[in-house]
């Protein structure tokens, strides 16, 4: 078996490479570079991830996300290749969600980032393939794992500092995925041709909340969790104190620190036919101490 890989250098393609290297024969796509897929499978990972500051020129996205799928979609279908998975993210459905999130929600993403993967996965959608070939869309929600620098790592940072948590009275659901569970999925995908073809959320299957991930935090370092539960009220407060401050961390940071954002993962399960083997606890905690690693 043969897979041509784009986006190998960043966090998700390293993991894979890593991962698949002694398996199967690889072939990575260089930015750049022609594309020529002689491979039995595509894994399409390359993309501009979400710029949480704001800085990126919006037709990065477009130029990346968009137009690069584009042509290594049309490659795809050009080749003898029988597979195609393109990761795409579940920003290309819904920014604040109002419930859980499943695939026949109708998607309406805000951010550019979100709208360059959903206009990727439109077209791949809009193009009739041969019945010998499969395509599938996997929208992830946030894949942690070792060298992940992305928000968990943040809030690792500054639990291990030993800074009490005063968001403690807010309860919410998140869903997480970790890396591991993600390359199960790919494994799935390729060895098992009965797998249909389709649109499928992957995350770990029991969503945490922010106070849980803080207690985790707290129990791979080997200190003290320290979860203040202030009232409400006097967070709000504190946080419109920082608007009128113009400072980095706003309102529009505590709603981010506060909201739920679940994903049903139950149309995967369902295809695969087995449960993912890491747990969301395992998972996290198998992140926390690759962080703990890194820093001795």
């Amino acid at each position: 078996m043969s897979i041509y890989v784009t986006g190998s250098t960043g966090f998700l393609g390293s993991h894979l490479i890593k991962y698949f290297k002694h398996k199967y024969h690889l072939n990575c796509f260089r930015r750049g570079g022609k594309i020529d897929i002689n491979e039995d499978v595509v894994i399409h990972l390359a993309g501009k991830a979400h710029d949480v500051k704001n800085v990126t020129n919006p037709d990065e996205y477009y130029t990346v996300n968009t137009e690069l799928t584009k042509k290594v979609f049309d490659e795809f279908i050009d080749s003898n290749a029988h597979t195609f998975v393109f990761v795409s993210s579940i920003k290309a459905v819904v920014d604040s969600p109002t419930g859980i999130i499943t695939e026949s929600l109708i998607p309406n993403p805000k951010t550019h980032y979100g709208k360059s993967k959903l206009n990727a996965e439109k077209y791949i959608l809009a193009n009739v393939i041969d019945k010998t070939k499969r395509v599938f869309i996997l929208r992830p929600c946030m894949i942690h794992g070792e060298g992940n620098k992305g928000n968990l790592n943040t809030l690792y940072k500054f639990v291990t500092k030993k800074i009490p948590w005063v968001l403690g009275s807010f309860e919410n659901k998140r869903s997480f995925c970790t890396i591991d569970n993600f390359l199960f999925v790919i494994n799935e995908i390729i060895e098992n041709r009965k797998i249909d073809g389709d649109i499928y959320h992957i995350a770990d299957k029991k969503p945490l909340s922010t106070n849980k991930i803080i207690e985790l935090i707290a129990k791979s370092s080997k200190i003290k969790c320290r979860i203040w539960k202030l009232p409400r009220p006097i967070v709000y407060t504190i946080f419109k104190i920082f608007d009128i401050l113009r400072l980095q961390i706003n309102s529009n940071s505590l709603q981010k620190l506060t909201e739920s954002y679940v994903l049903d993962n139950s149309k995967l399960i369902n295809a695969l036919s087995k449960e993912l083997p890491y747990t969301s606890e395992e998972g996290i905690l198998k992140t926390l101490n690759s962080f703990e690693n890194e820093n001795h």
